[in-house]
């Protein structure tokens, strides 16, 4: 029933198409939603995003302060 519930009603939609990389990101997708685990890994994924794209940009990761308006 479960993979019926994550696979096959998802990728089996007519006139869909899917290819391996965009099929497996939704898959992993319905699959952290289904078994309730989707809030802690969005939380840990925009944690990392931050990181990546904001922290890394500045000397020791520290953002530097910002100016009053």
């Amino acid at each position: 029933m479960a993979c019926r519930h994550l696979i096959k009603d998802q990728l089996d939609i007519t006139g869909a198409r899917w290819g391996p990389d965009g099929a497996e990101v939704v898959l992993r997708l319905r699959a952290l939603r289904s078994s309730g685990d989707f809030e802690t890994y969005w939380a840990y994924h925009e944690a990392r995003d931050y990181q990546r794209n904001h922290l890394t940009r500045y000397k020791n990761g520290i953002l530097p302060e910002t100016a009053e308006p």
